[in-house]
């Protein structure tokens, strides 16, 4: 048995049994990848799959316990080869960093200009996608590291730890009735038509348990991915604004926009830091980590990924 055997039964099992798509996906033939499955699956003297004709049907239950077994092999490849990486070129590989639009645009700056500082030789590529677009790309190994609001938890593939909290406001002109409101309730706000993020995003789920634990339901007229768009939209005067309290810290002080703080209405949002569970983390992530929040030491990271515990509060 050999990697190649390996890597062709892991990525069978990734593209749902389809041998065209994992032949394209490994750069090679398709009667190539099924001659090595069945190589391998004479030498274990089991089907690991099984087949109608030449078609692959499903995973056998031997099968099962095979791939459990070819993802530990498969991951410890990956980190054997990070490990070489970091040592042999000193901090100065690729850094991927997988997160959303709002993290990206408004959070992640700071930290990774300051990583770059600290380590000039460093490559930093981000990739933007839905909160579970990110989780993909870890568990696919495409990205060192995860931020987003959504989904990260719900993957037993990685390990999430609590980063920062954060609220949603309410943003709308300056000459809008609701700008010098005293007080504003969700009736109010269900009662207009509502500029916020698609459902995937951002802490829209804790938006929408907030209305429906009154029996409301929000008219939201227009859902997008960027706080931004959000804002040109409510600047028209689409609707009420409802976003994330850092895409409105760079407004100026004599911005068209007011912003309103509605967390005793919607409660507050936990951004998570990802990692893929087992992975080998180079020094420069336990170093962004730390930038990111002095809440994410290497000590408490390490505990995480070692099993000690799933989790830890903020």
């Amino acid at each position: 048995m050999n990697l190649h055997q390996f890597r062709f039964v892991q990525e069978a099992a990734r593209r749902n049994l389809n041998l065209t798509e994992t032949a394209k996906a490994l750069f090679t033939s398709q009667p190539g990848v099924s001659k090595a499955i069945l190589e391998l699956e004479e030498e274990l003297g089991i089907d690991i799959f099984s087949r109608h004709g030449k078609r692959l049907r499903s995973i056998t239950e031997p099968g099962q316990q095979v791939l459990a077994c070819v993802e530990i092999i498969m991951r410890e490849v990956g980190n054997l080869k990070r490990i070489g990486e970091e040592y042999s070129r000193q901090d100065s590989g690729t850094f991927s960093i997988a997160t959303t639009h709002t993290q990206a645009r408004y959070v992640l700056p700071a930290p990774v200009a300051q990583l770059r500082k600290q380590l000039p030789n460093l490559r930093i590529s981000l990739h933007q996608g839905s909160p579970d677009q990110v989780a993909r790309m870890l568990i696919d190994e495409t990205a060192d590291l995860g931020l987003a609001t959504e989904s990260l938890a719900q993957y037993s593939e990685l390990v999430t730890l609590p980063c920062y909290e954060w609220q949603h406001v309410m943003v709308v002109p300056r000459d809008h009735p609701l700008a010098a409101a005293e007080r504003i309730s969700l009736e109010q706000l269900a009662g207009m038509p509502l500029v916020s993020y698609h459902p995937s995003f951002t802490g829209r789920t804790r938006i929408d348990k907030a209305f429906a634990a009154r029996h409301l339901t929000p008219n939201v007229v227009l859902e997008a991915i960027d706080s931004d768009v959000i804002k040109t939209y409510v600047r028209l005067g689409m609707g009420v604004g409802i976003v994330a309290e850092m895409a409105m810290r760079e407004e100026p002080a004599n911005s068209d926009l007011v912003a309103r703080p509605l967390g005793t209405l919607l409660g507050s949002n936990v951004t998570r830091v990802a990692f893929k569970r087992g992975a080998y983390l180079r020094n420069y992530v336990y170093a962004f980590a730390e930038l990111l929040s002095e809440r994410l030491p290497r000590k408490l990271i390490d505990k995480a990924m070692s099993g000690e515990a799933d989790d830890f509060a903020l």
